[in-house]
């Protein structure tokens, strides 16, 4: 059994969903590992990741609006503002999505379904480096 653990940095331009996908198979790609397990973690409270439809547009659209309702920038609603009104719906929206994801691999690459992305979701609207941690076991 081997393993290989990577770090990548994403920027990011504020609330939204950006793909990161291609980077993970690249590294994936040099591992020569062809069965296993990748787990990837994102470092951040106010940051999460998706694996996700990567074809329509329309749908990371329609999940930001979503979640903008569920979780609003309205400081009246919250204790918690340390760094300014988007701060605790950031907070929210993270713990209502996921930090880590496990996809399995079958031969070399990530069993992702045709129409998935993974994704890095940005809660926040300042632009941030957001580091997301690979760890890969297997075969």
């Amino acid at each position: 059994m081997k393993q290989a653990q990577h770090a990548i940095a994403v920027s990011t331009s504020g609330k939204g969903l950006v793909e990161i996908t291609a980077e993970i198979a690249g590294w994936l790609a040099k591992q020569r590992i062809a069965t296993g397990l990748l787990t990837i973690f994102c470092r951040h409270t106010s940051a999460s990741l998706l694996i996700q439809e990567n074809a329509d547009r329309d749908v990371r659209m329609d999940l930001e609006t979503y979640f903008d309702r569920i979780a609003p920038e309205e400081p009246e609603r919250y204790v918690h503002d340390a760094e300014g009104p988007d701060d605790m719906p950031s907070h929210i929206r993270t713990a209502l999505t996921q930090v880590q994801l496990t996809i399995p691999v079958s031969g070399g690459r990530m069993a992702l379904g045709i129409w998935q992305g993974v994704y890095l979701f940005e809660h926040r609207r300042a632009a941030h480096r957001r580091e997301v941690v690979l760890h890969l076991i297997g075969e």
